[in-house]
């Protein structure tokens, strides 16, 4: 498949899923909101050209490199991974339903004892507190764990949440990086 899906290749995707990029023992597993079409079309978690996810991945110090989303799998050599709260593909996140992110939230908590990731990463906040029932909550650590896994929310890097620059984003990520340690140096 080209790396830029048609109108067709588009369509087709809608209500899609893909696979997560996971294993045991992760240092962090990102949490996606949900992936959009242009993630169903090509397989590949946040893929879409004017998402800041990779970006601030790497400006954060989780990669030695700006990983392309046809490298996500190398993710899982770095000790990190990829899942979504709500795992269906939508044209934007704010097509799913209160019920489809709580549901997600108890998916995602039986992911995480499975896997038992040392940290959950979720990016999204909004989706964060109606998928985890924390209506209160902001970015950064929070107090609630899913079994021993400690849990961060970072800010959505969709291009669309214009409230984050790629030099917050950054910021948010690489506090997650030094709080998850160094992370082996990358």
């Amino acid at each position: 498949m080209s790396t830029r899906p048609t109108k067709d290749q588009l369509a087709a995707a809608q209500n899609a899923t893909i696979p997560d990029v996971i294993a045991p023992g992760l240092d962090v597993l990102f949490c996606g909101i949900n992936p959009g079409l242009y993630s169903g079309a090509l397989g590949q978690h946040f893929a879409r050209p004017g998402n800041r996810f990779w970006p601030a991945l790497h400006n954060g110090g989780f990669t030695p490199r700006r990983y392309s989303p046809s490298e996500q799998d190398k993710l899982l050599d770095l000790k990190l991974g990829v899942t979504n709260v709500v795992a269906r593909t939508t044209a934007r996140a704010d097509e799913l339903t209160g019920d489809e992110l709580r549901e997600g939230g108890k998916l995602l908590v039986a992911k995480v004892l499975k896997y038992r990731p040392r940290w959950l990463a979720v990016v999204g906040i909004t989706a964060y507190r109606t998928a985890f029932g924390f209506p209160k909550a902001r970015v950064g650590r929070q107090d609630h764990r899913i079994g021993d896994t400690r849990v961060w929310v970072l800010p959505n890097p969709s291009g669309l949440n214009a409230h984050w620059t790629p030099a917050g984003l950054a910021v948010e990520f690489a506090e997650l990086r030094t709080a998850s340690g160094d992370c082996r140096n990358r």
